[in-house]
């Protein structure tokens, strides 16, 4: 039942999100002793680490690297975990549109299909087998069990997890060409006979007499069981022509009218295929006789970059030229989307297959290679895509949201610093505050993703001790400018910038305040002496995370959930239920406590108030009468941030203004009223 929910919530949250499903989905399915690490890129690969935190290989959906549509139309959306040596960890079923599986058969069958891919590697050439079993005993190919009366939809999807896999495996892994393939040039035109594509290497051959096959065979059990060979050492065993048709000018030097015909009609229901022509003179006869038409080709496999090239029968009957040599015939299909490039080089192999033995025989095999590659003529190649640095990458992705939040932290510096008296003074000045909080809120924390979090600087820590790079800081410039606002905030304001206007949980809190004062509901608030006593507590709690990022990294993210950030803004609450009772506790505690846990426990509010020493300038002005006699500033302040001598507490001011107001107000700032009413004398004095 667990594992359908999370099913479920992985097709809505792949439906609504469009760019990748969200690490809070991806992760239930990275099971121990795997965990997940980062996202690598925007076509939704993440890092997958072992249980020491090492990369162990890749995690990766394949809707929007291979989206390949199905009977529906839509794309089969597949998860991936794949290790570093290209072995399939797991593989999931994500969403799909598919009738026969939504209508007819169940998804049961589908999903059983693909548990089939675990353990298995990229580098066996994979197919799907058919309803007449798995052709030719004995083969090279990794048959996997389709799913009866659903052969079409299981087909695009293995290609679409094939595909992805690929693509993966040339982005991500060393020594695999990443290049974009080659097409071919319908606008190029030549002249050309089969003796001009034998001269010119187009078409390759190879043979291989009984004789050597008789050598390939020696010294084994099978060394004696092909009679025919040892009559005739001289005879063809294999005769093998290859030629890539894709070019038009090649087909037209090999094929006849009404085969080209056929051809061109191939090429326009299978525009991404490549049509490979194959013709065996020797005894070989490229196919066991169990195959199956329309089927990977059971004696002939290929490989390019190391990687197997998914062949399939194109089901094309045609005529060659004369002059073309003559023999067993067959045009095989190779997708492009798969990786496959026919301008670069690449082996066909022909395997020969011995039994020993009449009863359960015993099957051995001999490999014979034929390297082919087409020339570079005959190709239009897409211009390779420069990839840009994840950070430059990241600011294209993000550019609206970086625009507006720009735009946003622009006003609100200009309001809370030049403007601060002019704001603080508004009429509607709590309303004002309310509805920026709002917009931190919904913007910054839901949408944006920009809640900073206690884990960013303690895994800043953690890579400078390891001699690591900084550089994953680079994949979120949304939270990095936030980042860069607050440290100037320290300069300017201490903490206050942050804790009271740009943090979205504490923005949450000050909501729970709101409404519990509408609610005329009571108040708790500690006394001075264990006011201070608590805030003392998020200076524990920080010195702790250090500890155990230091000690302990591994154990960092669990005791990272001492920030209710995560369940609250990031995951919407949409999390097991003791995350969210604990995150859901310190907002009911908010309608009693004016913002606890901002207060006494947040230990990113701890490592802001130590940031904030920096602060050049004490920036809330003060009377000589602040503190004594008039103490209002004092009683007002929620945050218990002023000493009873009137002096500012920087390291606790969350930067509110409520002081401003009243120290500007000559209807409630003491000293001005009493100066009004002329019973004492108006001294001002400078910022403290």
């Amino acid at each position: 039942m667990r594992a359908l929910c999370l099913l479920i919530s992985l097709f809505f949250a792949s439906a609504l999100w469009g760019q990748g499903l969200p690490r809070e989905t991806v992760e239930p399915f990275v099971l121990p002793p795997y965990a997940l690490g980062k996202q690598l890129d925007d076509k939704g690969v993440w890092e997958l680490l072992n249980s020491g935190g090492a990369p162990a290989g890749y995690v990766f959906e394949t809707d929007l690297m291979a989206p390949l549509p199905g009977f529906s139309g839509a794309p089969i959306n597949i998860l991936v975990l794949l290790d570093r040596e290209g072995r399939f960890i797991d593989v999931r079923l994500v969403s799909h549109n598919e009738p026969i599986f939504v209508s007819g058969l169940g998804e049961a069958p589908f999903h059983k299909f693909f548990e089939q891919y675990r353990g298995h590697s990229i580098n066996e050439p994979l197919v799907v087998g058919n309803a007449y079993g798995a052709a030719g005993a004995g083969s090279d190919l990794v048959y996997l069990d389709g799913v009866t009366k659903a052969t079409a939809s299981v087909r695009i999807a293995h290609e679409s997890l094939l595909a992805a896999t690929l693509q993966v495996a040339r982005t991500y892994m060393e020594g695999i060409s990443a290049g974009p393939p080659a097409r071919p040039d319908p606008a190029h035109d030549e002249a050309l006979s089969w003796d001009d594509l034998v001269t010119q290497g187009i078409a390759r051959n190879l043979r291989v007499t009984n004789a050597e096959l008789d050598a390939a065979f020696a010294g084994t059990r099978w060394a004696d069981d092909d009679p025919e060979a040892a009559a005739d050492p001289q005879g063809m065993f294999l005769d093998l022509w290859l030629v890539d048709l894709g070019p038009p000018a090649v087909a037209r030097a090999v094929l006849d009218a009404e085969s080209l015909a056929d051809l061109e009609r191939f090429r326009v229901v299978s525009p991404d295929d490549e049509p490979l022509l194959v013709i065996d003179r020797g005894r070989h006869g490229l196919v066991s006789p169990d195959f199956v038409r329309n089927t990977a080709p059971d004696r002939l496999s290929a490989t390019q970059d190391g990687l197997p090239v998914a062949l399939r029968d194109a089901d094309l009957s045609f005529t060659t030229l004369p002059g073309v040599p003559e023999g067993t015939a067959m045009i095989l299909r190779t997708d492009r989307r798969l990786g496959f490039d026919p301008a670069r080089d690449w082996t066909l192999t022909a395997q020969a297959v011995r039994a020993h033995g009449q009863f359960q025989p015993e099957l051995g095999s001999a490999h014979f290679e034929l390297a082919s590659v087409s020339p570079e003529r005959f190709f239009l190649r897409a211009a390779p895509v420069v990839r840009n640095s994840p950070f430059v990458e990241a600011i294209q992705a993000r550019a609206p949201d970086l625009l507006v939040l720009s735009a946003l932290l622009a006003v609100l510096l200009v309001a809370v610093g030049p403007g601060m008296n002019r704001l603080a003074g508004h009429p509607r000045f709590p309303a004002i505050r309310l509805a920026v909080l709002a917009a931190m809120t919904g913007f910054v924390g839901f949408w944006g993703q920009g809640q900073l979090s206690i884990v960013t600087p303690l895994a800043t820590l953690t890579t400078l001790l390891n001699g690591g790079s900084l550089a994953f800081l680079l994949y979120d410039p949304f939270s990095l400018l936030i980042w860069a606002v607050t440290v100037l905030g320290f300069v300017l304001w201490g903490r206050g910038l942050f804790c009271g206007w740009l943090c979205p949980f504490g923005a949450l809190q000050e909501f729970a305040d709101a409404i519990g004062r509408r609610l005329r509901l009571p108040r708790f608030e500690p006394s001075r002496l264990w006011d201070q006593r608590l805030k003392s507590v998020k200076y524990v709690v920080l010195a702790g995370l250090v500890g155990t990022a230091i000690l302990a990294p591994d154990r960092i993210d669990s005791v990272a959930e001492v920030e209710p950030f995560k369940t609250a803004i990031t995951t919407f609450f949409l999390r097991e239920a003791p995350y969210v009772v604990y995150a859901a506790l310190w907002l009911v505690l908010g309608l009693f406590t004016f913002k606890g846990f901002c207060r006494y426990v947040c230990p990113l509010g701890a490592l802001m108030a130590i940031g904030g020493l920096i602060r050049g300038r004490d920036w809330i002005a003060r009377r000589a009468e602040c503190g004594s006699p008039c103490q209002l500033c004092r009683v007002r302040c929620k945050y218990g941030a002023i000493e009873p001598s009137g002096k500012i507490q920087y390291s606790e001011c969350f930067q509110c203004l409520d002081c401003v107001t009243i120290h500007n107000d000559r209807r409630q700032c003491v000293p001005l009223v009493l100066a009004d009413r002329g019973r004492a004398p108006l001294l001002a004095r400078g910022a403290k």
